[in-house]
């Protein structure tokens, strides 16, 4: 394992109950730049047929997925381990969000580790006393549900900000038309409203025309869009076929 995966915290599904939210959790990893999953006694076993469906491609994460008899045996090299919970009774620990771990993680030595617990109940006490921090995410107190992989996303997504992941690709786009371009347009809508008297009345011509103006300047229409903006005033000007 490279010093960089090394730095990724190792995501630890505590005895998950369902293989498509093992593979749903992978696939949130997985998009995130986060590959190293760890199983805890999960319910049915593993591997799980009904996983790799769900993880949607996500195969390597499954594949590579380790599994431990205890929460104690899957954090034991990790340094820092985070529980993802709402605050327990009897537990005294720090307790950040997903935005704060993720800052910590990033510059913390020795690997990192978080928790989540079984899609119904959570984490028990004895998994959380295993934790440096709790880590909660802000939420609605009339409606607290999070599902086991929007809860994995969440906190894959802020760690990834602390990556150099590619942005999604954007359209190439034009530079604006010269101004001699938008002259033309602008000069080809006044040949069009003045003879519906779109300018009187006289004493008002003028602002009109600037109001104008600036309504056609604003966009920053390139080449293109000119283009087919004149080709629309064209057609407008053209009388209708069969008359």
């Amino acid at each position: 394992m490279s010093v960089a995966d090394l730095r990724k915290p190792v995501i630890v599904l505590v005895r998950p109950q369902l293989g498509e939210n093992i593979g749903k959790a992978a696939r949130a990893m997985l998009n995130f730049g986060l590959s190293e999953l760890r199983l805890v006694e999960p319910r049915d076993g593993w591997p799980n047929p009904s996983a790799g469906p769900a993880a949607s491609g996500a195969d390597v994460v499954l594949e590579n997925a380790q599994v431990y008899a205890t929460t104690a045996e899957a954090v034991a090299d990790c340094a820092h381990v985070y529980a993802t919970t709402v605050r327990k009774r009897g537990v005294t620990k720090p307790v950040v969000t997903p935005e704060e771990a993720a800052s910590e993680m990033a510059v913390a030595s020795g690997r990192s580790a978080i928790l989540f617990g079984p899609e119904r109940s959570g984490l028990e006490t004895e998994d959380v006393a295993l934790a440096r921090a709790i880590l909660t995410v802000p939420i609605n107190p009339e409606f607290g549900s999070l599902n086991l992989a929007q809860a994995v996303i969440l906190c894959a997504y802020e760690w990834s900000k602390h990556e150099t992941l590619a942005q999604p690709t954007q359209e190439d786009l034009l530079p604006p038309a010269p101004q001699e371009e938008l002259e033309g347009l602008i000069g080809h809508l006044e040949s069009m409203l003045e003879p519906n008297g779109y300018f009187l009345p006289e004493a008002r011509a003028d602002s009109t025309r600037r109001t104008l103006r600036g309504v056609l300047t604003k966009p920053g229409w390139n080449h293109l869009e000119v283009r087919t903006l004149r080709g629309v005033l064209s057609s407008l000007q053209r009388k209708p076929r069969g008359d």
